[in-house]
């Protein structure tokens, strides 16, 4: 089955008291390139999220977000250093008797004094959180992925429905590939008769007509239009990541009907040509989301 790149995926719920939110996007790249932003205190779970994710998602580039709501895995604590302190009154208190200062210390002063007082803040382990973090990051990796495979399976609908209008271009060029040389025979034909009265050397114009047919035929190339579009249909149907498989195949689509284009001498197949590259740039289009 065709997977997008394109998905969203959500999970929160409370655990030990706090309110969990995990939400991770997904868009097209020609990796698998995961980010993360969340509290640092779970820093350290970074690569079994990102093992979790891996094990369902092999390429796009993967935002991951993690909110926490509550107390969550530290705690604060006021630290006095009375030594310090004892030093920074006993020194003012030199200043002012010396400068004869009536100042009184106020309590602003104090806890503005470098190094005086200080906010400590001490780091739980997260090993009871991880057991609850990884649930609800399976749980959005699911809905992301189910996200992706719902936009795959309307990506297959659209590009089936352009291998085959490829295809019919594919045929009518088909058809119109021995008529191009049959109109050339019949030109030169008549520009000969009209110089040499009606007397025509058959084999010069055979050879002439030879020339050009070699010089524009374009059945080897769409041979091999045609077996990169059976390549395409057969690749949709596997159940593996194909997305670079598929790239590769628009890339030698449009190798082919610019080889065409450059050999075409008649606005027929030219204006095919130009409806076929139309198609295989929208095939571009949707390929370049597939993973």
């Amino acid at each position: 089955m065709v997977r997008s790149m394109t998905g969203f995926g959500r999970a929160s719920g409370h655990i030990h008291s706090c309110l969990f939110t995990i939400e991770i996007k997904s868009v097209n790249h020609r990796f698998l390139d995961i980010h993360f932003k969340m509290p640092k205190q779970i820093m350290n779970m970074e690569e079994k999220i990102r093992k979790v994710i891996s094990k369902t998602i092999n390429r796009g580039r993967i935002e991951v977000y993690i909110n926490v709501e509550g107390k969550f895995l530290s705690t604060k604590s006021i630290q006095v250093d009375w030594g310090l302190l004892d030093q920074y009154v006993n020194s003012l208190q030199q200043i002012k008797k010396r400068f004869s200062l009536n100042d009184q210390l106020s309590l602003d002063q104090i806890l503005a004094l470098d190094g005086a007082i200080n906010i400590q803040e001490e780091t739980m382990s997260s090993d009871p959180f991880e057991h609850g973090i990884i649930e609800l990051v399976e749980t959005a990796v699911r809905q992301l992925a189910t996200m992706r495979n719902v936009e795959g399976d309307q990506l297959t609908v659209d590009l089936n429905k352009r291998l085959n209008l490829l295809s019919q271009i594919n045929h009518e060029l088909e058809k119109l590939a021995p008529i191009v040389v049959e109109n050339y025979r019949e030109r030169i034909s008549n520009r000969v008769s009209d110089f040499v009265s009606g007397k025509i050397d058959d084999n010069r114009i055979l050879t002439e007509v030879a020339l050009f047919a070699d010089k524009v035929d374009i059945n080897e190339e769409i041979t091999r239009i045609h077996s990169h579009i059976h390549q395409f249909i057969e690749a949709l149907k596997a159940n593996e990541p194909i997305g670079r498989k598929l790239d590769f195949l628009v890339q030698e689509l449009n190798r082919e009907a610019n080889t065409i284009g450059s050999k075409a001498n008649d606005s027929g197949i030219a204006k095919n040509v130009v409806e076929l590259k139309s198609i295989i740039e929208k095939l571009k289009e949707q390929v370049q989301n597939i993973e």
